[in-house]
């Protein structure tokens, strides 16, 4: 293509190192240019329309530092970033759905670039606005006087349901009620900035632009380098420094991060930021609250928790005084936060704020509060519930965005934002009647189109061919405490919102995508040690990381869950590889593997009242065993790797990233390997066994993860756990089938009987390293159920097992857990090929197992063991 060729041609001149004189050559003119209506980020608004444009200076350097192979370097950029988002499982969940899709985040390639004169004037103006929002919240909340003097209309505070009159006169330590502030901005054709809206409840996207900031970085570090970017770290210290210096406990103050669970569409930003700020995640049922104090369950007891970082709205956090159907919050909550015994980011109430009938009314408000008129302006809006103000609304109303004052709640009319100019003429005159009948929930705001970024648009995207085009975009950015004193700072970047389309809106719920914003410092700086503290003796150093009950749950099931996929796969892999095998295999062995099978939902149950199909039983047992692999057959392969990522889902800030690709990446895999496993007819059997093989193999290496880089606290001891008690059974199961089919009855000819018990018990090398070709009976149990060095064996599980809960209890002994001293004992008695005791045994640790795990469940997981549930002090 001509454009193609010249644009790999400008590339060629252009992306050299950038200097002040350099001009750029004629073919940057292929490049598409915004909308004179738009501000352009990429060229002074003065020279658009010129012939001889010349980019802005920072997005010169930007390029010249880059130095790509021509357009296809962009291209791969881009499908390294998206393989990043996949396999770092960054996910936003639209529509919440615990069976649903997750829809993967989406990155541009090009950050936004604000130059550091002018994120001067956005920091200043949105350290005034912080600043005024929390005098908002201290007047209203206090001595009223916004009220009494009607700067704000009551309707728009005694009236919202966001203003929380349980919270009247509770004034928080340091007198601070928020801690983190987000504002949206737009940037006007004029180059101006405007603020859109204001989130003070639970602002998200803290996490995402961590994320963002980390991909974009790694793709042009040079750039990132020589181009002084401001670092964020020290702005998330702050934040933490902050909230320990206002609690009671000071710099001991335990932090939770308090998340509506893995089903919220943010889910992913919770685990991130509890990782990255090394927060306890948390969900409401693992708080408690007694004697006005809040308290963490965890496996040891009850731990006080000091500061809580909610990102649930207001009316969620307790239903005793709030929301009465919430199952989100902690009965009590509000009571500890009146009592100022936990510190909470952000204070409750302050839900009014991100009314955007607020915006109006604030010039005013800080006259009055601050004496300074606001340094950033707030789009032109109007509250409908002032009669001149909707009157004034009227004149332009064809080209503004009608937004609802309140949300969802207390029968408030509830809608989208949307823009007039949309409207058919029957819609705009039903308009007019709505306002009319309900003012009061309606908030009128100035159309603004939004200056637009450049995009980098692949030939398979909305674009006809591979190009850098411009989109609208808006901008987040965020206010948060610091660590030096009452005051906020702002962090040197945000998150930018990309439409989906040249002329489209910037959200992400419209199918839209972000970039990282990259704020220029003015010289290079060497980061600073922030807040220094005593050294620690190396004796009080350690700390335990704490184990919540439901933490320690999920990682106990994630545990058995990798165990139980592995005994599966293997099950599986050997039924079939025995199903095409040249050798032929007696009734006896196909009777076993068939009830093992089918106890495993491998196979469905077969009963003897049930016609069976006339074809040959071995296409038959085939086709079952196919059609099973992936379904939703409790104990299927496809349901236990499934379930396994469940686990692992509700324990993402436990695992590193490289561990939770693994998790996904098998399970995608397996998925679409019994696709092509239906498509294949003929040769299905070959592609499922490929498929369980590769199943294997991403097993081997989370099994590997799980032992080799996981910390070995109570946590990990529970994970392990799981996989001893699940292994038991597994293997007892085996041998009890087995025994019970005869496949160990002598005489013992069934070489074929004889290397399937092997094979799943993984000691196929084992056995012939030690006995070679050697087919012998005691030989083979000594193996599988004595020898105390094979991981494999009955005898070595159930040591394992007591050594493992002897660790968890602290102790040598304890009688709750004495079943496991049985099941050690019983294996040795077993000294010949006694099949009644041997099947008695096997038994009995089936039955032990079942009776471990209800006992483990009891005492660390619902406590219904515990007569006391102990408070840690």
């Amino acid at each position: 293509m001509a454009q193609s060729q010249s644009q790999t041609s400008f590339f060629k001149d252009l992306l050299q190192q950038p200097t002040q004189q350099q001009s750029l050559p004629q073919q940057y003119s292929s490049v598409t240019k915004a909308d004179t209506t738009h501000y352009d980020e990429l060229y002074p608004a003065e020279q658009v329309s010129g012939a001889a444009s010349e980019m802005r200076q920072h997005w010169r350097d930007f390029f010249g530092y880059l130095q790509p192979k021509g357009l296809s370097d962009f291209n791969a950029r881009t499908k390294e970033i998206e393989r990043q988002v996949r396999d770092n499982g960054i996910t936003y969940n639209i529509y919440v759905d615990e069976n649903g899709p997750k829809r993967p985040w989406t990155i541009d390639l090009f950050p936004l670039i604000i130059p550091h004169d002018e994120w001067l004037v956005i920091q200043a103006g949105i350290l005034q606005r912080a600043t005024l929002l929390e005098a908002i919240m201290q007047d209203v909340y206090g001595e009223g006087t916004l009220l009494k003097e009607g700067l704000i209309p009551p309707a728009l505070v005694n009236g919202h349901p966001g203003y929380l009159r349980s919270m009247h006169r509770a004034i928080p330590k340091d007198k601070k009620h928020l801690h983190i502030m987000a504002f949206d901005l737009a940037r006007g054709p004029d180059g101006n900035w405007s603020v859109l809206s204001q989130r003070t409840q639970a602002p998200s996207g803290l996490g995402y632009l961590l994320e963002n900031r980390n991909l974009l970085s790694k793709q042009f570090p040079k750039a990132y380098e020589q181009m002084r970017i401001e670092s964020l770290t020290s702005a998330y210290r702050g934040l933490v420094q902050s909230l320990k210096r206002e609690s009671k406990a000071g710099q001991n103050a335990h932090i939770v991060l308090l998340t509506p669970g893995p089903y919220n569409e943010t889910y992913f930003e919770h685990a991130y930021l509890a990782r990255y700020l090394g927060l306890t995640l948390v969900e409401g049922n693992d708080l408690t609250v007694r004697n006005q104090c809040a308290y963490l369950r965890t496996i040891n007891g009850l731990e006080p928790v000091h500061v809580i970082i909610k990102r649930l709205d207001d009316t969620f956090l307790d239903p005793l005084e709030l929301k009465e159907d919430s199952t989100l919050g902690v009965p009590g909550l509000m009571q500890v936060i009146r009592a100022g015994n936990v510190v909470i980011a952000n204070a409750p109430g302050s839900g009014f704020l991100e009314s955007p009938g607020m915006l109006a009314f604030l010039p005013s408000i800080s006259e009055r509060l601050l004496g300074q008129q606001l340094l950033l302006p707030a789009m032109n809006t109007w509250w409908c519930g002032e009669d001149a103000a909707f009157a004034s609304a009227q004149e332009n109303l064809v080209n503004s965005a009608v937004k609802a004052t309140y949300p969802s709640l207390d029968g408030h009319q509830h809608f989208a934002s949307y823009l007039v100019k949309n409207l058919s003429p029957k819609g705009y005159l039903e308009l007019l009647e709505k306002i009319k009948k309900s003012p009061d929930d309606y908030t009128i705001q100035s159309y603004l189109p939004l200056a637009q970024i450049p995009t980098w648009q692949s030939a398979n995207g909305t674009s006809a061919e591979q190009c850098i085009e411009p989109r609208s975009y808006m901008l987040r950015v965020f206010a948060m405490s610091d660590g030096l004193g009452n005051s906020w700072q702002i962090l040197p970047g945000g998150l930018a919102r990309i439409a989906a389309n040249p002329d489209g809106i910037a959200s992400m719920q419209r199918g839209g995508s972000s970039t990282d914003v990259w704020v220029q410092g003015q010289s290079y700086t060497q980061l600073p040690i922030l807040f220094p503290t005593p050294a620690t003796p190396m004796g009080k150093a350690h700390r335990d990381r704490v184990i919540t009950s439901r933490s320690a749950e999920n990682l106990y099931w994630f545990g058995r869950y990798t165990e139980r996929s592995e005994n599966t796969v293997a099950l599986a892999t050997m039924y079939l590889e025995s199903l095409n095998s040249e050798n032929s295999h007696s009734e006896v062995l196909w009777n076993w593997l068939d009830k093992l099978c089918q106890k495993n939902s491998l196979m469905p149950y077969v009963f003897a009242n049930e016609s069976l199909p006339t074809e040959d039983a071995e296409h038959r047992d085939e086709k079952m065993l196919l059609s099973n692999l992936n379904s939703g057959h409790i104990m299927s392969v496809g349901y236990n790797l499934r379930a396994l990522q469940l686990a692992a889902s509700k324990i993402r800030e436990s695992l590193s990233t490289d561990l939770w690709s693994m998790i996904n990446r098998c399970v995608e895999r397996f998925e679409k390997d019994c696709q092509a496993m239906k498509m294949g007819e003929d040769y299905s059997v070959t592609l499922a066994l490929q498929g369980l093989s590769t199943a294997n193999q991403f097993l081997s290496a989370i099994t590997g993860a799980q032992n080799d880089r996981m910390t070995r606290d109570a946590g990990w001891t529970l994970l392990n756990i799981g996989r001893l008690i699940e292994r038991l059974q597994f293997f007892s199961s085996v041998l009890e089938n087995a025994i019970e089919e005869g496949v160990l009855a002598s005489p013992f000819n069934d070489t074929s009987g004889f290397n399937t018990l092997l094979g799943l018990f993984d000691s196929t090398i084992t056995f012939q390293a030690q006995h070679q070709q050697s087919r012998d009976l005691n030989a083979l149990l000594e193996l599988l159920v004595f020898n105390k060095e094979n991981p494999r064996s009955i005898a070595w599980i159930s040591r394992k097992l007591k050594n493992r809960l002897a660790k968890l209890t602290n102790s040598e002994t304890r009688d709750e857990f004495s079943h496991v001293d049985v099941l050690v004992h019983l294996a040795p008695q077993v000294k010949e090929v006694d099949f009644a005791d041997l099947l008695a045994c096997v038994k009995n640790c089936i039955r032990q197992a079942w009776t471990i795990s209800d006992e483990i469940t009891g005492r660390y997981f619902t406590h219904i063991k515990n007569s006391e549930y102990r408070i840690q002090r």
